[in-house]
């Protein structure tokens, strides 16, 4: 059977155990609220959800229906930190700032596993087997830079895995050594969405679908915001659209390049899957789109990957996909799909969020491309805590500005950045596989990593 994109809830994998949800219908009439939320996806979902616990009226509209987009499409990650290296993070901002951020992403990350039990989510298929990011290159010592700055200097858990280690668990030789990241957890986003919706509604939240936005003024005190049957006024105006919030906003829409992953989900492959892959975490083996997967369903793979800047049919894409996993893979033999599927999110050039005040009591939520789930659930507390407290936690994002992405230009120019970048990596990872052939495995990185004035003995022990 074969599943094809789209915006139907039977396009994916996900919706084969979806939750059943209430009926939802479009806004009519008018209304006067606090805040309106425009976007049902996780950020926005969250932030009606923390502004209704704080007794603040808000209603929520969607054009379509709640998490139809990335937020219902995505592999389901949830990890911390950002797309952007935290390396990249420190440059710009500072160590100290640098902190924050890292145990921000980490608070997102603490606050979907929260919310998952505290509200007793249905459907959600939490699993907490960690994230593994692994190399296709002999070449250690970023990795290693990596565990150091994470484990030492930003306080996180994160830990270095050697390459034995690494083949022990994903039975290949195009790996080499690996970064893991014990507390990411995988879920499934369609119903953590759908879940958020409700845990909304119960704090009194209200959620209009089908109701896209035709127009918003800003320029007022009151914010009026206008759909085809109806029309609200706000205190507060929440963007949480991302790329799909297209002409209402056009200058925040230009700061974001879309971006479209391809989403496969295996048949089941039984016992065959024992013999290329034991772990049960989350893995990725690039910084950009290929590959991302985990296990599914018990004993399918969920693999994702083949980026581009416009949208493709995902049919097309499916020979590609097959084809990467048998070249990591070759032991599972011909792999055929259930189910194959696109989702596009917007990327910032400087790969973090967009999180801010961009006018007076007009906020902004977005930028969510390469990201675990975590942040959405972090900007989505962040910007309820800046409406109702007047907090400025938000003000940490003010350094990663919203820049034009570049247009049509700037979309072309990504796609062959990614083409360039997947050239280069895979001919690094033929040569490392060479090397290994000719000469063996060569030396590890250091033996010890130094902990302030503890030396902590042994390679790529865990550094926290």
């Amino acid at each position: 059977m074969t599943s094809l994109s789209g915006n139907a809830p039977g396009a994916t994998w996900y919706s084969d155990a979806r939750v059943a949800t209430p009926e939802r219908g479009p806004l009519t009439g008018n209304f006067d609220v606090d805040v309106c939320v425009i976007g049902a996806g996780l950020a926005g979902l969250t932030v009606a959800r923390e502004v209704a616990r704080r007794g603040w009226s808000v209603v929520v509209l969607e054009a379509n229906d709640i998490a139809w987009g990335a937020s219902g499409r995505n592999t389901g990650f949830v990890l911390p930190g950002f797309a952007c290296g935290m390396d990249k993070v420190v440059r710009r901002v500072g160590l100290d700032d640098a902190k924050a951020l890292w145990a921000l992403s980490e608070a997102g990350l603490d606050y979907v596993r929260t919310t998952i039990r505290e509200t007793g989510m249905p459907g959600v298929a939490m699993v907490e087997g960690g994230w593994l990011k692994v190399s296709k290159s002999d070449a250690a010592d970023n990795d290693l830079a990596t565990v150091r700055l994470i484990g030492q200097e930003l306080g996180g858990e994160i830990e270095g895995w050697p390459v034995e280690r690494v083949r022990d668990v994903l039975k290949s030789d195009h790996y080499f050594h690996a970064v893991y990241t014990p507390r990411a957890f995988q879920i499934h986003p369609l119903n953590y969405a759908l879940g958020l919706a409700d845990a909304a509604e119960a704090a009194g939240a209200r959620i209009f679908v089908n109701s896209p936005v035709r127009s918003i003024d800003t320029a007022s005190v009151r914010k009026w915001v206008v759909t085809p049957s109806g029309r609200l006024r706000a205190d507060h105006v929440v963007l949480a659209g991302n790329v799909h919030l297209g002409k209402l906003v056009p200058r925040l829409t230009r700061t974001l390049t879309p971006v479209w992953t391809y989403v496969m989900t295996t048949e089941p492959l039984g016992g065959r899957l024992d013999t290329a892959i034991t772990f049960r975490g989350a893995v990725s083996d690039s910084n950009f789109a290929d590959n991302h997967y985990r296990i599914v369903g018990g004993d399918r793979l969920m693999w994702a990957g083949r980026v581009t800047t416009w949208q493709r049919d995902p049919r097309r894409l499916a020979r590609a996909l097959r084809a990467d996993i048998a070249e990591v893979y070759p032991q599972l033999g011909p792999v055929a799909f259930e189910h194959i599927w696109s989702g596009v999110s917007g990327n910032s050039l400087h790969r973090m969020p967009q999180i801010g005040e961009v006018s007076p009591r007009v906020w902004l939520a977005s930028g969510f491309g390469g990201h675990g789930l975590n942040t959405t659930a972090m900007a989505g507390d962040i910007l309820a805590r800046a409406i109702t407290e007047s907090d400025d936690t938000w003000r940490r994002f003010v350094p990663f500005e919203l820049v034009w992405s570049g247009g049509v230009i700037g979309r072309a120019a990504a796609q062959v950045h990614y083409w360039w970048y997947r050239r280069g990596e895979r001919g690094r990872a033929r040569e490392a596989r060479r090397r290994e052939a000719e000469f063996g495995r060569g030396e590890q990185p250091s033996t010890d990593h130094v902990l302030g004035d503890k030396v902590v003995p042994g390679r790529w022990r865990a550094v926290s």
